[in-house]
């Protein structure tokens, strides 16, 4: 059983919610990426999402666009990146999640992606801009690796089109909470809990809500409706100002109910 199923049974027997956090790869150098890891795993994430830099990142607002700039500045490359993520996987023990676009990976070639990523102990993957139409070029290697394949809905993804995604794969279902971008939202769109309520009603496996969320009470709302939430502007954000402090306060939300992996 692959960690992110382990974990989503973990929190179901404890009633927990899911607090994945973002972070980009290489924003703030390489060399401290293992650490950063370690920090989000003590501070309760039940897994991670790690980005890779990408110079046309569609699905991303400023504030990611920007730790990418910074990252390819730094050098960042996706082969270094496996590199920090095989390290970290000796003392990180929570889920590991790349997110990545669909070049980085011809560029890397899609079976020594896969190897390479498989090798390095990461346990999802996260392609926004690969519909399940074009899956089929990676997802049944993915498979045989034991690493699940994130997908994707939106709110303007039809019912039928979510029963039909939602049915693949057993990780969790990303769900979309804004017509746009990535970024922190002061508001979201007010059939937003209906939404996620339908979404959860049809989809097998567990369903987390991201895009937006940036503080406790929307956390909590939100997490009503389905098993969890992803964070990312919000960590990159304070990643980048070093106010730990301040994302330690964020992450306690979940914190006593999911740290348990």
């Amino acid at each position: 059983m692959n960690r992110i199923e382990q974990t989503f049974q973990l929190l179901k027997k404890n009633q927990a919610k899911a607090f994945v956090p973002y972070i980009m790869a290489g924003d703030g150098g390489l060399d401290c990426l293992v650490e950063r890891l370690k920090l989000l795993e003590a501070y309760g994430a039940a897994a991670i999402e790690v980005g890779v830099p990408f110079s046309d990142p569609v699905a991303d607002g400023p504030t990611i666009q920007q730790a990418g700039i910074r990252a390819l500045n730094n050098g960042t490359t996706l082969k270094g990146i496996v590199v920090e993520l095989a390290k970290a996987r000796e003392v990180v023990k929570i889920p590991i999640i790349i997110m990545t676009y669909l070049n980085p990976i011809y560029a890397y070639g899609i079976t020594s992606f896969i190897h390479d990523i498989q090798k390095a102990g990461v346990d999802g993957c996260i392609i926004p801009d690969l519909p399940i139409e074009e899956e089929e070029m990676i997802a049944p290697e993915l498979t045989a690796a034991g690493i699940e394949l994130i997908r994707l809905v939106t709110l303007t993804t039809p019912l039928e089109r979510i029963k039909q995604i939602a049915a693949r794969g057993s990780g969790f279902l990303y769900t979309v909470t804004v017509k746009g971008i990535t970024g922190t939202r002061n508001e979201f769109a007010g059939d937003l809990n209906a939404y996620l309520q339908a979404v959860k009603e049809v989809s097998p496996i567990p369903v987390l809500a991201g895009f937006g969320i940036s503080n406790h009470e929307q956390m909590v709302t939100i997490s009503k409706y389905c098993d969890g939430v992803v964070v990312g502007s919000k960590i990159v954000d304070l990643f980048a100002k070093n106010s730990l402090a301040e994302m330690k306060k964020l992450m306690s939300v979940f914190k006593q109910k999911t740290n348990i992996v």
